[in-house]
């Protein structure tokens, strides 16, 4: 029997893992097969408080897990593959075995989207990519797509030029959504070109990526664009399945929670990009396994024992 078990193991589940640890809470941290969350898919990690350099993605998420071990955690590198929160001590399976706990944080963050076109999934390792920093040296010289218009694109494409011949950024609109900063950053690399007002409608190449069919949103007009890769960086999804029936979810699947961090079921906490469609900032995920942690420690607390 666990006091808590944390699932997922981004900012928000190693943050409240290392709380509920410190607090002498007896803590599993479920971290999953491939632990970790998007940190280990991000490249320079410029504003996490701390750090007066850029920090890899990979090293900061690596720190905070080796800091939620020695705090005590327990930690268990299987996926969660179902709850049972209908009765109490709540059951979660992972690795075949069932674990119990009295209160339980989901911090199950959210994957990458894809586009949902012709040869997106086919070539899918042949050209096309969701992580620059995993596959970037393997486009040295290449010559590269990124679909998106956000963060997490411009941050591909920066991460893409220290490698490729050239970069193109795919946008359906005239402008970006992404912060003043990587715009900044992004208009000025020589590498990096615009393609405005234009949608992917499929990825062409036999065995191998070997370029796009574009549409212009505007005209409707179709035409090929030549290029060797094709990065995907267009949004995200909650990773909350698992929680269907069992935890009040929103259409969109992200976890309704109440007072930040309340579920639906009274001791089942939520933190990080399970919930949060908003802000999907580090130090934001990280603020909520904190409180998640500190919530779930209070409610232990009212139940005694």
């Amino acid at each position: 029997m666990h006091d808590v078990i944390v699932i997922g193991s981004g900012p928000a589940g190693l943050t409240a893992a290392i709380y509920t640890s410190r607090a002498r809470l007896k803590t599993l941290l479920i971290a999953g097969a491939q632990w970790g969350g998007q940190l280990m898919l991000t490249g320079d990690v410029e504003n996490f408080p701390g750090f007066r350099r850029a920090v890899r993605g990979p090293d900061l998420i690596t720190n905070m897990l080796s800091q939620a071990e020695s705090s005590g955690a327990e930690v268990v590198f299987d996926d969660a593959t179902s709850v049972d929160f209908s009765s109490r001590p709540f059951k979660v399976l992972a690795g075949g075995r069932t674990y119990e706990g009295r209160a339980v944080i989901v911090a199950t963050g959210a994957s990458r989207k894809l586009l949902g076109i012709k040869g997106e999934r086919g070539l899918m390792g042949k050209g096309v990519s969701l992580c620059a920093l995993c596959d970037g040296p393997l486009f040295k010289d290449k010559r590269v797509l990124v679909v998106g218009g956000g963060d997490t694109a411009l941050e591909e494409a920066l991460e893409l030029s220290k490698f490729a011949s050239e970069v193109k950024v795919v946008h359906r609109r005239d402008r970006l959504r992404a912060t003043r900063i990587l715009q900044e950053r992004a208009f000025k690399e020589p590498k990096i070109e615009f393609v405005w007002n234009c949608e992917v409608e499929e990825v062409l190449g036999a065995g191998r990526v070997e370029g796009v069919r574009l549409r212009r949103v505007d005209s409707g007009e179709r035409f090929e664009l030549a290029c060797d890769g094709v990065f995907i960086a267009i949004g995200q999804s909650p990773n909350t399945e698992i929680f269907r029936g069992q935890l009040e979810l929103d259409g969109e699947g992200y976890v309704v929670a109440r007072d930040f961090t309340r579920t639906s079921v009274d001791g089942v906490f939520v933190a990080g990009e399970a919930q949060d469609r908003s802000y999907r900032q580090a130090v934001f995920e990280a603020g909520m396994g904190c409180k998640a942690a500190i919530d779930a420690e209070r409610y232990l607390e009212r139940l005694g024992g």
